[in-house]
């Protein structure tokens, strides 16, 4: 079945694999990002600041000939810092993108996904949906909020064929997650390569990044009929470190 696709953060990282995934497969995707993706695959690209419902109405309008029954909420931004030295405006943005953002694309999915009676949401969230690193209070806050988002969305869609679930990773190689090494190493005094193995993989029994083509095929498979029953859940990724 060919769904059409709205994928958030599409221009780099998980978004622009799962981008690249959806548009091999045949289905028509949507890439959006806060500027206009520059993509190698035939989709539609879009550029609008997903935590701005004006943006995100006027987006929609460019797409209401073939609007999306599948949203993947991916935007994503990250700010490491003790909270005494994090910039209130800061933390206010990745409050906005990850979880207000969310919520507003859902909000302006959902009733096109109730007229044709078929819907999947997923939310990527990471495996701080699930647990806390310090320096880093904005995006657990944002990641945990995600969850309790997806259980409520979930209830309010328990009527028809929608869905609505949390993909929760943990550390996968992405230029975010790149970026992040270098802000850990100056914060805890360590090298890139202590950071690696220390603070990312030692909590992870399995030792090694989640890998694109996991996070792909885990979306495409609660996309799929026999997932119709999975809502309100955390799909959770993790090498082990939530079995601990």
């Amino acid at each position: 079945m060919s769904h059409s696709i709205l994928i958030t953060g599409a221009a780099s990282g998980i978004g622009l694999a799962l981008t690249r995934h959806f548009a091999a497969q045949g289905h028509r995707v949507i890439a959006c990002d806060l500027q206009r993706p520059q993509i190698d695959a035939p989709v539609r690209k879009l550029a609008f600041d997903v935590a701005d419902a004006a943006q995100i109405e006027r987006a929609m309008a460019q797409v209401v000939d073939n609007p999306p029954d599948v949203l993947i909420n991916n935007a994503g931004l990250q700010h490491v810092a003790p909270l005494e030295e994090f910039p209130p405006e800061r933390w206010q943005q990745l409050i906005a993108v990850m979880l207000t953002g969310a919520a507003l694309l859902t909000r302006a999915t959902l009733p096109t996904m109730r007229r044709k009676g078929f819907g999947r949401i997923v939310n990527i969230g990471s495996i701080h949906s699930l647990v806390a690193s310090p320096y880093k209070s904005a995006y657990v806050a944002a990641k945990h909020g995600l969850v309790g988002f997806s259980k409520s969305i979930a209830l309010e869609t328990r009527d028809c064929d929608i869905t609505i679930n949390t993909v929760c990773p943990s550390y996968v190689k992405t230029p975010l997650v790149d970026s992040q090494i270098d802000a850990l190493a100056t914060r805890h005094g360590l090298t890139r390569d202590q950071v690696i193995e220390e603070i990312m993989l030692k909590p992870m029994p399995k030792r090694q990044f989640i890998g694109l083509d996991e996070l792909a095929g885990t979306v495409e498979f609660l996309l799929s009929a026999t997932a119709r029953n999975i809502t309100g859940q955390c799909i959770t990724l993790d090498g082990g470190w939530t079995a601990q």
